[in-house]
């Protein structure tokens, strides 16, 4: 039984190392594929050998990246089949777990190979890079830290997804509690909020504790590896090679002094618009004009055929890769009993096709979602042709550039789901969004560097930095009576706590969307066509080559912040 929404796909390639027939979910079946590559290396003697090398490791791991992909679309398609289930969780805890020593293995030998040096330094230069990094980065001590960091990690989600709330004699999640703060009837969205607040607060100590810990196995996993404090580390781990924590703080600034005067005037306008005397928390996800949700489309099926025509207006090419995907089946789009929440979109990495996930509800937000995630797919399209597997995805700083620049153009069309009047009004919803994410990234951010920068505070103090940074950085929201939520606000973001320093990335390529959007404007076909051969690139160059294809500075001071920060309030108030 075929749990899959499509069918067989057309090969990008055909293999030349992987046997046809080859089992990539039995890990005896894929361990001699390893042994053969380790076997190859010390006896390999000429660069073009050492190249055909690369290119057998690199479909190998295409054929593993797509196996794990086809386990993971089939299990969140059909969260009530067990048999997807098992597959998945059979791929993740019997294969993954043997893969990374053996990749760590060839990284190493690939590293030290004396023939490295004879290959295209253009052609090779940020794959070497990015290998060295990792294999010179590795300490065997750190292991052990690593395993008790991510359980300490699955600890952090496992007693934030047990948190409910008695809402009204019903048992709601937290999550599930956040569309009652969209209800025009604020004693309504008041209890709500109140109730959340209070829930999570009688679990801070908690989260601290895990928190605590973290610090402190970071701090040791930074030390090991050489470096003075867990930042400077992450950095390196990160390869963050293009930008300093110096950069980090300009972005900050730039927010503070360009972004958040606007985040503050848009407040002021929902508090006048909502005739209220001051704004409180519960204020913030209400339309000020009490209007009813926006309503693009009532069957999925609408939503992919108006969002064809966005892309047929947009460009032909966009359009056909979009068309492509719907004839070949990769999407699977509609909200339905047995289907994980959320969306995403994941390259098939053997076919090179990219597939979208999602659960479409006839909102708004699903709109922003299918043109964001159709930027991620015309990435991946893009990149096909590529042959070394590392090549054919980019840094997340570039991968965002690449979906938040296509909600961005596809707004320009989005008459195609909307009157004028409610066009106006989703433009406005989405720019409304940008700005006020800026202020929310620079603090988590900035709250990060302080916290790994001073790894010996105290909790007391740890409040104190980040009700200093929601000061610098908050809009002008009344708190009072509610100063413990706010102070533990930061408890909710699951990146300080799981994926640390991991965050910054989506500010930098928002950055990268509106400039792509501001060129769009004085010339739409260089524009479009400067953002499609940046996305051929995929990750073969350095972040700055890649946004200088798409025609952006990266560069995040507010010289560049300053006029796309003047850009949206212009929009904004034509959107008025």
């Amino acid at each position: 039984m075929n749990l899959l929404p499509f069918g067989k796909l057309p090969a990008a390639k055909p293999r030349k190392f992987v046997p046809q027939n080859a089992d990539l979910g039995d890990w005896p079946k894929i361990a001699p594929l390893f042994d053969q590559l380790e076997q190859r290396a010390p006896q390999i003697r000429t660069a073009s050998d050492l190249e055909a090398w690369l290119l057998d490791w690199s479909e190998l791991n295409a054929a593993l990246d797509e196996e794990s992909s086809r386990r993971y679309i089939a299990m969140t398609c059909h969260t009530d089949n067990a048999d997807a289930e098992k597959a998945y969780l059979h791929f993740v805890e019997h294969v993954d777990p043997q893969l990374k020593p053996r990749q760590f293995t060839l990284e190493q030998l690939y590293a030290a190979h004396p023939l490295r040096e004879k290959l295209s330094r253009e052609r090779f230069n940020v794959f070497d890079r990015d290998v060295k990094n990792h294999v010179e980065l590795f300490r065997q001590e750190n292991v052990p830290l690593e395993t008790e960091e991510a359980k300490l990690s699955q600890q952090y989600q496992k007693l934030s997804g047990s948190l409910t709330v008695n809402f009204r004699g019903e048992e709601k999640t937290l999550v599930q509690m956040g569309r009652y703060l969209e209800e025009p009837d604020r004693p309504l969205r008041q209890e709500a909020w109140e109730l959340v607040s209070r829930r999570r607060l009688q679990e801070a100590d908690k989260f601290d504790d895990i928190f605590d810990e973290q610090i402190k196995l970071r701090s040791q996993i930074a030390k090991n590896a050489g470096f003075g404090n867990y930042r400077d580390y992450i950095f390196r781990r990160m390869g963050r090679f293009d930008y300093t924590p110096e950069d980090c703080m300009k972005f900050h600034d730039a927010v503070e002094k360009e972004i958040v005067p606007i985040a503050r005037e848009l407040q002021a306008q929902r508090r006048q618009q909502l005739k209220l005397e001051k704004l409180r928390p519960w204020d913030l996800s209400v339309d000020p004009l009490n209007r009813p949700p926006l309503k693009p489309f009532v069957q999925t099926d609408e939503m992919v055929s108006r969002t064809q025509k966005i892309f047929n207006r947009l460009d032909t090419e966009l359009a056909d890769g979009f068309q492509q995907m719907q004839d070949l089946k990769l999407l699977d789009l509609e909200n339905r009993k047995g289907k994980a929440p959320g969306g995403y979109q994941s390259t098939l990495s053997e076919s090179r096709l990219p597939f979208i996930f999602m659960n479409a509800v006839g909102l708004q937000r699903d709109v922003e979602t299918i043109l964001h995630e159709a930027g991620h797919a015309f990435h991946a399209l893009a990149t096909r042709a590529e042959d070394l597997y590392a090549y054919r995805g980019a840094p997340i700083e570039f991968c965002e550039v690449a979906s938040m620049s296509m909600e961005l153009l596809g707004n320009e069309f989005i008459e195609e789901f909307y009157s004028s009047p409610d066009a106006k009004r989703a433009r406005r919803v989405h720019l409304e969004g940008v700005v006020g994410v800026f202020p929310w990234i620079a603090t988590v951010d900035a709250f990060q560097h302080w916290i790994y920068t001073h790894p010996n505070h105290t909790r007391d103090d740890r409040r104190k930095a980040w009700l200093g940074l929601m000061d610098r950085f908050g809009g002008d929201v009344d708190w009072s009576g509610f100063e413990k939520g706010r102070a533990n606000l930061w408890h909710r973001q699951l990146h300080i706590f799981i994926h640390p320093f991991y965050y910054i990335e989506y500010g930098i390529a928002q950055i990268g969307a509106l400039q792509v959007w501001a060129n769009s404007k004085t010339n739409k076909a260089k524009a479009l066509n400067d953002y499609k051969k940046s996305l051929e690139l995929g990750g073969s160059r350095p972040l700055p080559e890649l946004f200088s294809a798409a025609g952006c500075e990266f560069e995040f001071s507010a010289k560049t912040i300053q006029p796309l920060a003047k850009m949206m309030r212009d929009e904004l108030g034509k959107l008025a």
